[in-house]
Protein backbone atom coordinates (compact mmCIF):
# COMPACT_ATOMS: atom_id res chain seq x y z
CA UNK A 1 0.00 0.00 0.00
CA UNK A 2 2.56 2.36 0.79
CA UNK A 3 4.52 2.18 -2.58
CA UNK A 4 0.48 3.78 -3.98
CA UNK A 5 1.18 6.94 -2.05
CA UNK A 6 2.19 9.00 -5.06
CA UNK A 7 -1.26 7.51 -6.78
CA UNK A 8 -3.48 9.34 -4.29
CA UNK A 9 -5.24 12.13 -5.27
CA UNK A 10 -8.62 14.21 -5.93
CA UNK A 11 -9.81 16.65 -7.62
CA UNK A 12 -11.54 19.67 -6.03
CA UNK A 13 -14.66 20.98 -8.05
CA UNK A 14 -17.06 21.96 -4.75
CA UNK A 15 -16.23 25.51 -4.57
CA UNK A 16 -14.60 28.45 -5.83
CA UNK A 17 -13.33 31.60 -4.00
CA UNK A 18 -12.64 35.30 -5.15
CA UNK A 19 -11.68 37.90 -3.76
CA UNK A 20 -14.51 39.94 -4.01
CA UNK A 21 -16.36 36.83 -2.17
CA UNK A 22 -14.76 37.64 0.78
CA UNK A 23 -15.74 39.62 3.81
CA UNK A 24 -13.23 42.71 4.92
CA UNK A 25 -12.81 40.73 8.55
CA UNK A 26 -11.13 37.63 8.21
CA UNK A 27 -12.57 36.50 11.24
CA UNK A 28 -15.76 37.46 9.97
CA UNK A 29 -15.04 35.34 6.67
CA UNK A 30 -13.91 32.14 9.27
CA UNK A 31 -17.04 32.61 10.85
CA UNK A 32 -18.92 32.08 8.21
CA UNK A 33 -17.13 29.02 6.75
CA UNK A 34 -17.01 27.57 10.18
CA UNK A 35 -20.92 27.96 9.98
CA UNK A 36 -21.06 26.06 7.06
CA UNK A 37 -18.58 23.29 8.36
CA UNK A 38 -21.36 23.09 11.49
CA UNK A 39 -24.07 23.04 8.93
CA UNK A 40 -22.71 20.31 7.03
CA UNK A 41 -22.51 17.90 10.28
CA UNK A 42 -18.47 17.42 9.44
CA UNK A 43 -16.96 15.84 12.49
CA UNK A 44 -15.26 18.68 14.86
CA UNK A 45 -15.37 21.15 12.89
CA UNK A 46 -13.61 23.25 15.72
CA UNK A 47 -10.45 20.50 15.55
CA UNK A 48 -7.25 22.52 14.52
CA UNK A 49 -3.53 22.24 13.82
CA UNK A 50 -1.71 24.30 16.61
CA UNK A 51 2.26 24.57 15.32
CA UNK A 52 4.62 26.48 17.99
CA UNK A 53 8.10 26.71 17.91
CA UNK A 54 11.32 27.18 20.95
CA UNK A 55 13.69 30.17 20.90
CA UNK A 56 15.75 28.09 19.02
CA UNK A 57 13.55 27.08 15.97
CA UNK A 58 12.68 23.82 17.51
CA UNK A 59 8.69 23.04 15.88
CA UNK A 60 6.15 20.96 16.83
CA UNK A 61 2.54 20.66 16.21
CA UNK A 62 -0.47 18.77 17.27
CA UNK A 63 -4.73 18.88 17.16
CA UNK A 64 -6.49 21.39 19.68
CA UNK A 65 -9.75 22.08 19.86
CA UNK A 66 -11.01 26.10 19.38
CA UNK A 67 -13.04 26.90 22.14
CA UNK A 68 -13.90 30.48 21.08
CA UNK A 69 -13.47 33.26 17.91
CA UNK A 70 -14.30 36.90 17.92
CA UNK A 71 -11.92 40.04 16.60
CA UNK A 72 -9.82 39.60 19.09
CA UNK A 73 -8.70 35.90 18.22
CA UNK A 74 -8.82 31.90 18.91
CA UNK A 75 -8.96 30.83 21.92
CA UNK A 76 -7.73 27.60 22.82
CA UNK A 77 -7.64 25.94 26.46
CA UNK A 78 -4.55 23.33 28.28
CA UNK A 79 -2.39 22.95 30.91
CA UNK A 80 0.33 25.40 31.37
CA UNK A 81 2.86 22.94 32.01
CA UNK A 82 2.19 20.94 29.28
CA UNK A 83 4.90 20.82 26.12
CA UNK A 84 3.00 23.25 24.83
CA UNK A 85 1.98 25.61 27.43
CA UNK A 86 6.09 26.00 28.21
CA UNK A 87 6.88 26.63 24.37
CA UNK A 88 4.07 29.49 24.58
CA UNK A 89 5.26 30.78 27.85
CA UNK A 90 8.97 31.25 26.38
CA UNK A 91 7.99 31.96 22.79
CA UNK A 92 3.83 33.49 22.43
CA UNK A 93 3.76 33.16 18.47
CA UNK A 94 2.02 30.41 16.61
CA UNK A 95 -0.40 29.01 14.24
CA UNK A 96 -3.38 27.52 13.58
CA UNK A 97 -4.55 25.55 10.78
CA UNK A 98 -8.18 24.11 10.36
CA UNK A 99 -8.84 21.56 7.71
CA UNK A 100 -12.82 20.73 6.45
CA UNK A 101 -11.93 18.20 4.36
CA UNK A 102 -15.55 17.50 2.76
CA UNK A 103 -15.89 20.88 1.70
CA UNK A 104 -12.42 21.47 0.65
CA UNK A 105 -11.59 24.31 2.43
CA UNK A 106 -8.54 25.28 4.67
CA UNK A 107 -7.79 28.13 6.47
CA UNK A 108 -4.70 29.13 8.00
CA UNK A 109 -3.64 31.61 10.93
CA UNK A 110 -0.33 32.70 12.44
CA UNK A 111 0.00 35.46 14.99
CA UNK A 112 1.37 36.31 18.77
CA UNK A 113 -0.39 34.51 21.74
CA UNK A 114 -0.96 35.41 25.12
CA UNK A 115 -2.81 33.53 28.36
CA UNK A 116 -6.84 34.48 28.31
CA UNK A 117 -7.56 35.90 32.02
CA UNK A 118 -7.74 33.68 35.14
CA UNK A 119 -11.86 34.40 34.93
CA UNK A 120 -12.31 33.30 31.17
CA UNK A 121 -10.17 30.45 32.26
CA UNK A 122 -12.24 29.54 35.17
CA UNK A 123 -15.49 30.19 33.97
CA UNK A 124 -14.61 27.83 30.50
CA UNK A 125 -13.24 25.50 32.95
CA UNK A 126 -16.26 24.97 35.26
CA UNK A 127 -18.50 24.63 31.92
CA UNK A 128 -16.83 21.73 31.31
CA UNK A 129 -18.25 18.03 31.76
CA UNK A 130 -17.18 17.16 35.60
CA UNK A 131 -15.21 14.23 34.38
CA UNK A 132 -13.19 16.40 31.90
CA UNK A 133 -12.35 19.23 34.98
CA UNK A 134 -11.51 16.03 36.98
CA UNK A 135 -9.11 14.77 33.83
CA UNK A 136 -7.53 18.21 34.00
CA UNK A 137 -6.46 18.22 37.78
CA UNK A 138 -5.51 14.31 37.77
CA UNK A 139 -3.01 14.58 34.59
CA UNK A 140 0.28 16.19 34.59
CA UNK A 141 -0.03 16.73 30.74
CA UNK A 142 3.30 15.53 28.57
CA UNK A 143 5.04 14.71 31.70
CA UNK A 144 6.23 10.80 31.55
CA UNK A 145 4.15 8.55 33.88
CA UNK A 146 4.66 4.63 34.61
CA UNK A 147 1.43 3.48 35.37
CA UNK A 148 -2.41 4.17 33.77
CA UNK A 149 -3.83 2.85 36.82
CA UNK A 150 -2.41 5.77 38.95
CA UNK A 151 -4.32 8.42 36.90
CA UNK A 152 -7.40 6.46 37.38
CA UNK A 153 -6.87 5.90 41.09
CA UNK A 154 -6.36 9.94 41.77
CA UNK A 155 -9.22 10.48 39.54
CA UNK A 156 -11.21 8.45 41.61
CA UNK A 157 -10.34 9.59 44.08
CA UNK A 158 -10.97 13.53 43.25
CA UNK A 159 -14.67 11.69 41.83
CA UNK A 160 -15.55 10.58 45.92
CA UNK A 161 -13.94 14.00 47.88
CA UNK A 162 -16.22 15.91 45.10
CA UNK A 163 -19.33 13.65 44.76
CA UNK A 164 -21.18 16.47 46.36
CA UNK A 165 -19.66 19.13 44.63
CA UNK A 166 -21.75 20.75 41.23
CA UNK A 167 -18.15 21.97 40.05
CA UNK A 168 -13.91 21.52 40.58
CA UNK A 169 -12.05 24.91 41.39
CA UNK A 170 -9.32 25.73 38.66
CA UNK A 171 -6.18 24.15 38.42
CA UNK A 172 -3.62 27.06 39.05
CA UNK A 173 -1.84 25.52 35.96
CA UNK A 174 -4.52 24.94 33.53
CA UNK A 175 -6.17 27.77 31.18
CA UNK A 176 -6.83 29.56 28.10
CA UNK A 177 -4.42 31.18 25.46
CA UNK A 178 -5.86 33.51 23.01
CA UNK A 179 -3.98 33.63 19.59
CA UNK A 180 -4.39 37.13 17.99
CA UNK A 181 -4.43 36.87 14.36
CA UNK A 182 -1.92 39.22 11.76
CA UNK A 183 -1.89 36.69 8.90
CA UNK A 184 -4.89 34.39 8.16
CA UNK A 185 -5.34 32.53 4.58
CA UNK A 186 -8.24 31.10 3.26
CA UNK A 187 -7.56 28.10 0.83
CA UNK A 188 -10.29 26.81 -1.56
CA UNK A 189 -9.63 23.40 -3.33
CA UNK A 190 -10.22 23.96 -7.41
CA UNK A 191 -9.65 21.45 -10.05
CA UNK A 192 -6.31 21.13 -11.70
CA UNK A 193 -4.61 22.22 -8.64
CA UNK A 194 -5.62 25.96 -9.65
CA UNK A 195 -6.29 26.29 -5.89
CA UNK A 196 -8.18 29.75 -4.78
CA UNK A 197 -6.05 31.35 -1.74
CA UNK A 198 -7.18 34.35 -0.26
CA UNK A 199 -4.62 36.23 2.30
CA UNK A 200 -5.47 38.75 4.82
CA UNK A 201 -2.53 40.99 6.03
CA UNK A 202 -3.17 43.21 9.38
CA UNK A 203 -1.40 46.30 8.61
CA UNK A 204 -0.35 49.28 11.08
CA UNK A 205 -3.60 50.57 11.29
CA UNK A 206 -5.25 47.56 11.85
CA UNK A 207 -6.82 47.02 8.89
CA UNK A 208 -6.71 44.29 6.88
CA UNK A 209 -4.98 43.75 3.39
CA UNK A 210 -6.40 41.45 1.08
CA UNK A 211 -4.33 39.48 -1.71
CA UNK A 212 -5.06 36.56 -3.92
CA UNK A 213 -2.08 34.13 -3.82
CA UNK A 214 -1.17 31.55 -6.59
CA UNK A 215 -2.12 28.29 -5.50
Amino acid sequence: MLEDIKNLRKDYRAHTLGAGDVKESPILQFSAWFEEAVAAQLPEPNAMTLATSTLDGAPSARIVLLKGVDEQGFVFYTNYESRKGKVLSQNPKAALVFLWHELQRQVRVEGGVERVSKEESEAYFQSRPKGSQIGAWVSPQSQIIIRREDLEEKAAALEQQYARAEHLPLPPNWGGFRLHPTLMEFWQGRSNRLHDRIQYTLLADNKWKIERLAP
